[in-house]
């Protein structure tokens, strides 16, 4: 048990944990200290000094996200010169920040902005004297602004702490200070995963996502194009927030209505793919284990996980799934099952998905993806793109009635759902995996030992006599740990491995809205597992729309036409 100490904050008594930051005292305490570089999710730096306080026998005002807390220490939080030294700093900040917030894609969420406005700032007194800085634009994910970096450092720390990739550092000296990557190259040149939780954690918008939505409403205004759409699973519980409403909130039903008033001619269900990528994933891990095939197999339905694989460990690819993600199968299927059965011209079919991802707009782009003789999916809109669409057409969602989603492929099973969380994928391939394989149904059909946050969780199952031992990883620098692991000879002894690069998986993907509070990762996760338990289909092989997929066009999973249509390659990515 971890020792409390008692300290007093703006005369107020706290009790807090010995090992806690000041800052986060006053926050458990109710006590609101502004700040910029700090970040649930990362280790304190210090380095905006904004959220400085008051701390009684200091020689000066102490920066509250890196100071501990002390038994009787007394801090105040808004005395004069406290207040005044915070807008100092903010309007010092502003002087050397564009002044197009009107015109910038975070603007209304933009945790500048909102300092400026909270402390009243209506002049900025200081002259304007930074050097012009181009943007990048050189990758279909990500746009960065090195003009409207405030040196926090957030992405420095993300994308080096916990994704392990470390494509941004601090360079130059005085108004020449900028982070960039390595000699300032674009994104596009370096070993850059796309992942997107840089622009996702960035508290302005020097990095943001890079909008297709111009694309897509070009394509709902085309009288000749069919404009289709399918939505990830992560999405239902995200697109209430970016609308103001509560973490975890799941709106499926007001999503599929919004996106009919959109103009969308159909909405489906990424679900549906979900459930035919763990027929596919499933049954060829099945054939890896019977057959003496390359293990520990590692699935691949995170785009961010498979650029780091192979920008990093290519020789590591024999492992990989061949399986496409559910975004791509269901791209393919689109544009032949479906526009067979519906009798349409896949060349007029405009295929549109909602995703969670970033690195979906990368993964869209693939020279393989394209199967089906076109484009698999043409345009990627994310989770916060989506929200942005339904504000600009004036929709209430909050009055929209529950919707359904189309035939043929709208159904998904709650394996389909966990998707979106860390360990899902896993727990829904077993689920199909464990019942083919033995001819009983997996109890407890819920697999805790591979649930939670953690960042790597281990597994061991009895199938028919023989232990399948799995592990499940998010974040890229566990991804990279599990790597080394297998290089090492995969002493744990591993067969079959789901990773997402993502912190938490899809729920917290570079597109979904952004937000400061440490839980939200974790109330959008229960709400996946809420999905599930209520959906009267839990397991993949049981959706109907998906046996009818394999008996009227498919054959059998795994089968050749499968092969043909839904398995990819993978190769090195020689950028960096």
């Amino acid at each position: 048990m971890s020792k409390t100490v008692t300290l007093t904050i703006d005369g107020q008594t706290v009790s807090a944990p010995a090992e806690a930051t000041v800052w986060e005292a006053a926050k458990s305490a109710g006590i609101h200290i502004p700040n910029l570089c700090h970040h649930p999710m990362l280790r304190p730096e210090g380095a905006c000094r904004v959220c400085v306080v008051e701390i009684k026998g200091a020689r000066s005002l102490m920066a509250s996200c890196v100071v501990k807390v002390a038994e009787g220490m007394e801090v105040n939080t808004h005395t004069p010169e406290v207040l005044e030294t915070r807008k100092t700093i903010v309007e010092l900040l502003l002087s050397n920040h564009p002044r197009d917030c009107l015109a910038c894609a975070r603007n209304g969420n933009c945790e500048l902005q909102k300092l400026a406005a909270d402390m009243g700032i209506r002049r900025i007194p200081y002259a304007y004297n930074r050097p012009p800085m181009p943007k990048d634009e050189s990758n279909p994910s990500l746009v960065r602004d090195p003009a409207k970096c405030i040196l926090c450092g957030r992405c420095v720390r993300v994308c080096s702490d916990v994704q392990g990739v470390s494509v941004y550092a601090f360079t130059g000296r005085g108004i020449h200070s900028v982070v960039s990557p390595a000699f300032h190259q674009g994104l596009d040149k370096v070993k850059c995963t796309f992942c997107g939780q840089c622009a996702k954690i960035c508290p302005t918008g020097a990095i943001t996502i890079k909008s297709d939505i111009d694309k897509a409403l070009a394509a709902l205004r085309d009288p000749d194009k069919i404009v289709m759409v399918q939505t990830a699973p992560s999405v239902r519980v995200g697109l209430s927030e970016a609308l103001g409403g509560k973490a975890g909130d799941i709106v499926t039903g007001k999503m599929v209505a919004a996106l009919r008033r959109l103009g969308f001619d159909k909405v489906f269900d990424t679900n549906w793919s979900a459930d035919l990528t763990i027929m596919e994933e499933g049954h060829e891990f099945i054939h890896r284990v019977k057959d003496g095939g390359v293990l520990p197999m590692i699935t691949s339905c995170s785009p961010g996980w498979v650029n780091f694989m192979e920008l990093f460990y290519p020789e590591l690819i024999p492992h990989f799934s061949t399986a496409k993600s559910p975004q791509a199968m269901f791209g393919t299927m689109l544009k032949t099952y479906y526009a067979q059965k519906a009798g349409m011209d896949p060349a007029k079919i405009v295929s549109v998905s909602i995703m969670p991802c970033t690195a979906k707009k990368f993964e869209a782009q693939r020279p393989e993806m394209q199967d089906s003789g076109y484009r698999d999916v043409d345009i990627v809109l994310t989770t916060v793109e989506l929200s942005q669409m339904i504000r600009a057409a004036a929709i209430n969602f909050d009055t929209l009635p529950d919707e359904q989603f189309d035939p043929l492929m709208g159904v998904g099973s709650g394996a389909g759902t966990i998707f979106g969380t860390t360990g899902g994928v896993m727990e829904a391939a077993l689920r199909t995996a464990y019942e083919v394989m033995t001819g009983r149904g997996l109890e407890p059909l819920e697999l805790a030992p591979i649930r939670g946050m953690e960042g790597i969780k281990e597994a061991e199952l009895d199938i028919n006599g023989t232990k399948v031992k799995v592990a499940v990883a998010h974040s890229l620098k566990n991804a990279r740990a599990v790597c080394e692991a297998i290089k090492a000879g995969n002493p744990q002894g591993w067969h079959f491995i789901e990773i997402m690069a993502c912190p938490g998986g899809c729920i917290n993907g570079g597109g979904q809205p952004i937000s400061l509070e440490a839980d939200t990762p974790k109330l959008r996760q229960e709400a996946l597992y809420r999905d599930d338990r209520n959906l009267p289909i839990r397991k993949s092989h049981e959706n109907p729309e998906v046996q009818a997929l394999y008996r009227d066009f498919l054959g059998e999973p795994n089968g050749h036409k499968a092969h043909e249509l839904l398995h990819t390659h993978y190769q090195e990515q020689c950028r960096g």
